[in-house]
């Protein structure tokens, strides 16, 4: 944990490029060794979230298949959304709807998200014969649980700060991994050559971690918005520069009522970009006028060329409209939602990819291709395959340390400290992702100060932490 600041004298500062390289190899794997005791279980917990969420659409149907799938009678029609919807009220009369999901396939059910005095329920309808089939809480099923471990650890906001150190620390661990597969390659070489006790394990992590190396840094850096600390921060600057990670609604001209994220909250219908745009309301004065429907609503976005299965938020008031968006999972060049006045069915706006901001649609490929959805089963199947590979790493780290563990009372962490003042340009560096992730940069200063005030001064610690 003392492997940051540099004291070298002048002297040891011209030593040799190769003397120079050997501090570097082993300042570097102190780093290494220290992030990965924050970053080994965090990568464990979003890796397997990441893997349940990815595969969801296969394990969810299959553990609540009464709910999920249906029969299709021969002959027999789909129930118009707004019968299934009075049925979901008559079986929730307490309830407020929030939204609906059509059905994905003809042997699927249509989904309503409604909220209860008891939390948010998803009630499943069969589309055929228009009855409720039953209901299940979204953070409470497997891959809701995922979503929510993934997203804060089910800790709040301190838990998105936890994710989003680790994240940070993260970025540090893959930069020195490459630096130590490069310069160690050599003596990796040698030691299995000579048949040493873990040998093939070492190479067989490095050769891992090298390949997924940057696809780790890919999934930090597309995460990044996700977080609590450096999201919303950047997202403030960003506004301030006239961009922004979302949309603007360019055709919500009256008063907002609130954001699509707010109207659902648990959904995952929603683009990322169009979360925090504003929903127009409508005017009450029109209801003389025949009052539309979530069928009209679907009509309306089957007209204007949304892509179905469609999802509708539904109005919660008097001046609320109808949302419709449009399905893009595999595209977000695809994603267009459009507002339907709830009195006689006007189009109040529409919007969608090609009215974000650039950096809107940057963040919104990004998300896609961290989801595993953004070119088909290629980005699919890379993705499992990825978070396997981080699954391997988490544990083939740990397993190399206790295989060489000291017997003495130490952690047995590798010497070294950064030649800062040999190297500005590493200096430079750090200073800059310190800079850069705030976070990151907290935590360090933490470690410094807590390597100078306590670890070098109890004998104990110093021998226990390997201090130099």
């Amino acid at each position: 944990m003392s492997a940051v600041l540099d004291r070298v004298s002048p002297a040891k500062g011209e030593r040799s490029g190769r003397s120079r390289g050997s501090g570097l190899f082993r300042a570097f794997w102190r780093w290494h060794f220290y992030a990965s005791f924050l970053v080994i279980p965090i990568l464990l917990v979003l890796a397997a979230t990441g893997l349940i969420y990815l595969f969801r659409f296969q394990i969810e149907p299959v553990l609540h298949a009464d709910l999920m799938k249906v029969d299709q009678p021969a002959g027999l029609v789909a129930q118009p959304y707004e019968t299934q919807l009075g049925e979901v009220r008559r079986t929730f009369p307490d309830a407020t709807v929030v939204s609906m999901t059509e059905p994905s396939a003809p042997d699927r059910s249509t989904v309503f998200s409604v909220d209860t005095a008891d939390g948010p329920r998803d009630v499943f309808v069969d589309p055929y014969e228009g009855k409720v089939l039953g209901s299940l809480d979204p953070d409470r099923t497997l891959s809701g649980a995922a979503i929510v471990l993934h997203g804060d650890l089910m800790a709040g906001r301190l838990g998105e700060y936890v994710i989003e150190i680790a994240a940070c620390w993260a970025i540090v661990m893959a930069l020195t991994g490459y630096y130590l597969f490069v310069r160690g390659r050599v003596a990796r070489a040698r030691r299995r050559a000579a048949g040493a006790a873990g040998a093939v394990l070492r190479s067989r992590h490095g050769r891992t971690g090298a390949i997924l190396g940057l696809g780790l840094l890919f999934l930090i850096v597309s995460g990044l918005p996700w977080t609590g600390f450096w999201g919303a921060k950047t997202q403030e600057f960003a506004t301030q520069q006239g961009t922004s990670f979302w949309a603007e609604d360019p055709g919500a001209l009256s008063n907002p009522t609130s954001t699509l994220d707010e109207s659902l909250p648990h959904s995952h219908a929603v683009p990322w970009a169009l979360g925090k745009t504003e929903v127009p309301r409508s005017n009450p004065a029109d209801a003389k006028r025949s009052v539309a429907t979530v069928d009209t609503a679907v009509a309306a976005g089957e007209r204007n060329g949304l892509r179905r299965p469609m999802t509708i938020a539904l109005p919660t008031s008097d001046e609320g409209v109808y949302s419709a968006i449009g399905y893009a999972f595999s595209d977000p060049g695809q994603e267009r939602t459009l507002h339907v006045d709830r009195y006689g069915g006007r189009v109040v706006s529409t919007y969608g990819y090609d009215d974000y901001p650039a950096l809107a649609k940057v963040v919104a490929q990004g998300i896609a291709l961290h989801e595993g959805r953004r070119l088909g089963d290629l980005n699919f199947w890379l993705t499992t395959v990825f978070c396997l590979g981080v699954l391997f790493m988490c544990v083939t780290g740990p397993l190399m340390w206790w295989r060489r563990r000291p017997k003495a009372k130490a952690i047995g962490a590798p010497r070294g400290r950064l030649p800062l003042r040999a190297t500005p340009a590493l200096a430079v560096l750090v200073i800059a992702l310190a800079l850069f992730l705030p976070l990151f940069g907290l935590s360090l200063l933490a470690v410094l100060t807590l390597d100078q005030l306590i670890l070098r001064r109890v004998p104990r610690l110093r021998t226990w932490f390997n201090v130099t």
